[in-house]
């Protein structure tokens, strides 16, 4: 289990809002556009939809980070 407090985790990220876009996500992980819509579209990192929108609770990429350092 990780602890998503800790403060490492949280302040790597603290430019960026709550819920982030496609091209934000993109920065966040310095990763291109198709393997950002990849890891969306296959779940890895949680999301919802607002019509053809994707909005990403910063949460979730933290989660989907540990998930994959563990």
């Amino acid at each position: 289990m990780h602890c998503l407090e800790d403060s490492k985790n949280i302040d790597m990220f603290k430019s960026y809002p709550d819920c982030i876009s496609v091209l934000q996500l993109q920065q966040m992980l310095s990763i291109g556009r198709n393997k950002a819509y990849e890891l969306l579209k296959s779940k890895q990192i949680k999301h919802k939809r607002l019509g053809s929108t994707y909005l990403i609770p910063k949460i979730y990429v933290i989660e989907y980070l540990l998930d994959i350092t563990a």
